[in-house]
């Protein structure tokens, strides 16, 4: 019997270990934070945002956010909210504010970083490395807030379209930015590591724009009518 309770004790100690209890957690926030913050008229993502706060470690501890399970669920939930903004995103509209684009996406990359960089380094004394990576967290943003813009009906506006190009220019010169920074701190920023990153970058566009629509492509036509296959393959 104090064995049992032992293990009952165990299982709920802070931070939650136990993955069926963590997840469980946070189906119940999903499932009741938008609830309770309806009757206020707050959007439900920031009430998920708050809930995020006070279960994580400078919270209540509930969930450390080192736990691989907690590190997978968020980054599929990242990866989940930008493959809706792909399904629900007006292509013709994107292309032609693609300059638009590209101009909000410059301009909110390097206003931050050149602004950024400059105060954690000479003002708070960081090192090159460190100042650079603070700089790049303010020049990227993300587009968690996309499911409000959605519930609103102006996802097809053109200002979201213009939003959107710009997120993935900022995120793709930040994770680039970051490669550069983890090199750099392991002394093995050289030419041949630039090279390399030069040739993967080729290969990767390569491959995103040339060699996946063509496969997308055949795919579609091989399975015409399994519309099932054709979820799990966009997926």
């Amino acid at each position: 019997m104090n064995d049992f309770f032992s293990d009952i004790t165990h299982e709920f100690t802070l931070p939650f270990t136990n993955p069926v209890l963590i997840f469980a957690v946070l189906l119940a926030i999903v499932l009741l934070a938008p609830i309770l913050l309806k009757r206020f008229n707050v959007p439900s993502i920031i009430g998920l945002i708050v809930a995020g706060v006070i279960i994580g470690p400078f919270g209540l501890n509930l969930i450390d956010n080192n736990h691989p399970g907690v590190s997978m669920f968020s980054t599929i939930g990242l990866l989940y909210i930008m493959f809706i903004v792909g399904l629900e995103l007006d292509l013709n509209e994107f292309v032609a504010n693609k300059n638009k684009s590209l101009v909000f996406g410059f301009f909110t990359f390097i206003l931050p970083l050149s602004i950024g960089f400059p105060v954690c380094h000479y003002l708070l004394g960081y090192d090159i490395n460190a100042s650079f990576l603070t700089a790049s967290m303010f020049a990227t943003h993300t587009l968690v807030t996309y499911p409000i813009v959605s519930r609103m009906g102006v996802a097809k506006n053109q200002a979201v379209a213009i939003t959107v190009g710009g997120t993935i220019l900022t995120d793709t010169a930040v994770l680039i930015i970051l490669a550069l920074i983890l090199s750099s701190s392991d002394g093995g920023l050289n030419l041949i590591f630039l090279l390399k990153l030069l040739v993967s970058l080729i290969v990767f566009s390569a491959i995103v724009f040339l060699l996946i629509p063509r496969i997308t492509k055949w795919f579609f036509q091989k399975a015409e009518g399994e519309k099932y296959l054709h979820y799990i393959f966009v997926l």
